[in-house]
């Protein structure tokens, strides 16, 4: 996902230090950013004349310490974001807001591993970022009104559309977009309907852009295994436990469109 977000801050000519993990994923980010470019700028998604913004890549995350805004997007593992929250934390001074793109861990729980509370918020992007208009934004019990006023503002910069929303797991999208998916693929277990009726029904009928499953592919299977695990750990709802046919193809490795395969089959991974 920070790659989605990056192509949309550029797109929008802010200026970003991407930090990672290995100089070969950092490669493989440059050239997926410079082909999501490509793909918003077809899709009219930036505005007409907007210089993009450069692109710095690092492995040090010292290399952001001077940034105006951080935002972290990793993998939804809430041990793992806690401390790379408290990293961002001690490389940053007060007032530099904090973004954590989460789609489902309280804020409050994140809070607790930073320095200063108030200057952390969660923001929902939607895959892809750079298209998807509107992002629902997480004000966490600590939050400082100059923290949310000035993501609001940085948001606003981006083109986004925000509803902002209480801290809770899941929120609102993902504690209703989830089960929804979860339910499709027991469907499709079931043998009730093919993928494709599940998905077509569901666009048809009740007016879903795409159907949960392909959804669900866009998503990433691993993902959304990792989200409705989350779910049920904070909730206390088993209902969120993922199905064993999201299980079986997350062992196979089939997680959907950054994979080639998950509930459709996209051909040729593009590298």
């Amino acid at each position: 996902m920070g790659r989605s977000i990056t192509a949309l801050a550029l797109g929008r000519g802010v200026h970003v230090v991407l930090v990672d993990v290995s100089e070969d994923v950092l490669q493989q980010a440059r050239a997926e950013i410079a082909q999501q470019l490509r793909h918003g700028q077809f899709m009219a998604a930036f505005p007409d004349g907007q210089a993009a913004g450069t692109l710095t890549t690092t492995l040090s995350g010292t290399d952001a310490a001077d940034a105006g805004l951080v935002i972290e997007a990793i993998t939804e593992d809430a041990s793992l974001k806690a401390r790379i929250m408290t990293e961002i934390s001690s490389m940053l001074p007060a007032g530099v807001p904090v973004i954590t793109n989460t789609s489902g861990i309280p804020i409050a729980e994140l809070a607790k591993s930073v320095r200063r509370p108030g200057d952390l918020a969660g923001v929902h992007f939607m895959n892809p970022a750079y298209l998807i208009e509107m992002v629902e934004v997480i004000r966490g019990p600590q939050t400082g009104d100059d923290a949310m006023a000035a993501i609001q503002s940085f948001l606003e910069r981006l083109g986004k559309k925000t509803v902002v929303v209480r801290d809770a797991p899941g929120f609102v999208t993902s504690r209703l977009l989830h089960p929804m998916i979860n339910e499709a693929a027991r469907v499709v277990a079931e043998g009730t309907a093919s993928v494709e009726s599940v998905d077509r029904l569901m666009h048809g009928c009740l007016g879903h852009p795409t159907g949960p499953l392909r959804t669900a592919d866009l998503i990433g299977l691993d993902n959304l295994v990792d989200a409705l695990r989350l779910l049920a750990e904070r909730t206390g709802n088993p209902t969120f436990e993922p199905c064993e046919l999201l299980m079986e193809k997350v062992r196979r490795g089939d997680l959907g469109r950054k994979t080639g395969r998950g509930f459709y089959d996209y051909g040729k991974v593009l590298s």
